[in-house]
């Protein structure tokens, strides 16, 4: 039995070792019976040596070298575009890097003193030359001027307002605020690492420090944007223990902020010439000198006034006021010129001007009705650069302060009125009588046109005479002058366009819009008001 059992698996195995063969040679048979048939010199393909194999693997091989090729052109395509989509990338990263660099800088160049891109650099240079930045431009009328905004580190003193934004206010939009906080913070920067060209040296404090600046150092500025060419900035800086101010002066030309220059401004000893020319109305010259005390005689102690005073009547009267003054205060930097004339306010002006024989000094051409303070008189000698800039401050005018303040018993004392506030007044954009200048431009320039007379006019000739110069005008508003609200009489001996604006400018000099609308609409306030009475009345007795 066991060798019986051990046999039947050996059968097995050769059985099933049989029916592999057979069925292998059942299939060797089938494929060449399925084998192309070729002419008679023709052998099986995949024969080596034979003529159709080597042709047919010929083929095949090119078919597989082309598609390799075609493939590899792509790879090396797509490569190449990767290749120059990494250096665009690494382009922009890097003039990322020079922006925050410049930014950060606030100067316009590398921290690590890396210069910007050559192509660059030109174009935001030859932004700064096509500004009025370092040379006056020569303009063909007043209308011609980008007027300059002033800001302190709280507000903005603003010209363009409409009937919602005030002439003195907080920025309010965000990207203002955070541009105000930069250019401060730039103009920091300059003062505190200045770069080797600035030729400043590194000064010490009272006690052997370094200056080092900080925002409360930070006194005024001013800004205005030429459209085409970018913003300009300039700031000053003055440390409360010391005499000379700082002054930088920043552009963006649509890019990141440059800076332009830096430099000291001494001046502790600049002398400035008021010049008033005056005829009758002496009792506003009184409440004018009680002004002038204080700023001029007790805080500034750096200026000279010259009344030109037209007629005889009156004469006395000012000659009296000014010795009183002198007598009270030791103050004798005055001087006194008569003329027996017809008032001519550049005729004044003029003489004023020649009657001053001490050498260079800065004018500033001014009127009875004005008040200015100690910080304005700062900010004229600031502005004013003999051969090179002209200021025209444009001044904050009152009105009538017995509208504004019709709910009072009395208008408040003066110095409570000289507030920017929509309905207390108006920055005189159309005025250009108040105006900071050296003696030599303004002799120079032909001073005034005597050809004018009566009211206004001469101030505007002069204006377009600077705008037509090389002179650098700048024209901004600024919160220490003011012009108090007085009577204006147009005479009807004016020129038509004389007359016009003397209308023109007693119009706007009376009210706000608000004030003038409920003066216009008053009947029909008060029969409101009358029938709300009589309602009211009407219900309580029903």
């Amino acid at each position: 039995m066991s060798r019986r059992g051990a046999a039947l698996p050996t059968r097995a195995h050769w059985l099933l070792l049989g029916l592999a063969l057979l069925c292998s040679l059942v299939l060797f048979l089938y494929l060449l019976e399925c084998a192309p048939q070729t002419d008679g010199n023709a052998s099986l393909p995949g024969v080596v040596g034979e003529s159709y194999g080597k042709e047919y693997y010929q083929a095949l091989l090119q078919e597989q070298e082309e598609h390799y090729q075609t493939r590899a052109a792509s790879l090396k395509r797509q490569i190449a575009q990767l290749k120059q989509e990494l250096q665009e990338m690494s382009e922009k990263m890097r003039s990322l890097q020079e922006r925050r660099n410049m930014g950060a800088n606030g100067i316009g160049y590398h921290s690590n003193g890396e210069q910007a891109p050559g192509d660059l650099l030109e174009f935001l240079h030859s932004q700064i030359d096509k500004a009025e930045v370092s040379v006056g431009a020569k303009l063909p009328s007043e209308y011609g001027v980008i007027p300059f905004e002033s800001f302190t580190l709280m507000k903005v003193f603003q010209l363009e307002m409409g009937l919602t934004r005030h002439p003195e206010e907080k920025p309010v939009r965000k990207d203002k605020r955070d541009e105000l906080v930069e250019v401060i913070e730039a103009g920091l920067e300059v003062l505190n690492n200045p770069e080797e060209e600035d030729e400043q040296e590194d000064e010490e404090g009272p006690l052997g420090e370094k200056l080092i600046f900080n925002e409360n150092d930070f006194i005024e500025g001013y800004y205005r944007t030429e459209r085409d060419k970018g913003t300009q900035y300039e700031l000053f800086f003055k440390k409360a223990d010391l005499m000379e101010y700082r002054h930088v002066t920043l552009f963006r030309p649509f890019g990141p902020l440059m800076k332009v220059k830096s430099d000291v401004v001494d001046i502790s000893r600049a002398i400035i010439n008021i010049i008033v020319p005056l005829a009758q109305r002496t009792e506003a010259f009184i409440q004018f000198m009680q002004s002038f005390r204080e700023v001029c005689i007790h805080q500034d102690k750096r200026i000279h006034l010259t009344v030109v005073y037209f007629g005889k009547e009156g004469l006395s009267e000012v000659k009296s006021i000014l010795e009183s003054v002198t007598s009270e205060s030791n103050f004798h930097n005055y001087t006194l010129v008569s003329l027996n004339e017809e008032f001519n306010r550049g005729r004044g002006l003029n003489v004023g001007a020649q009657a001053w024989d001490k050498g260079e000094v800065l004018m500033f051409f001014c009127d009875v009705d004005i008040y200015f303070s100690a910080e304005f008189l700062n900010s004229c000698r600031l502005n004013a650069e003999p051969g090179r800039k002209v200021f025209y401050p444009v001044v904050f005018s009152l009105y009538n302060p017995a509208i504004v303040y019709a709910n009072q018993d009395a208008p408040p004392a003066v110095e409570q009125q000289l507030v920017h506030k929509k309905d207390s007044g108006f920055w005189r954009d159309f005025g250009f009588g108040m105006t900071c200048q050296y003696q030599s431009d303004f002799l120079t320039i032909g001073g005034f046109d005597m050809e004018v007379k009566g009211w206004g006019g001469e101030d505007v000739h002069l204006y377009r005479k600077y705008l037509h110069s090389d002179l650098i005008v700048v024209r901004t508003p600024v919160p220490g002058l003011f012009h108090l609200w007085h009577e204006k009489h147009c005479a009807d001996e004016l020129t038509p366009e004389q007359y016009r604006m003397c209308i023109q400018s007693k119009a706007m000099s009376e009210a706000s819009h608000s004030h003038l609308g409920m003066m216009v609409f008053r009947e029909e306030i008060e029969m409101h008001l009358h029938k709300q009475a009589y309602r009211t009345n009407s219900e309580a007795a029903g």
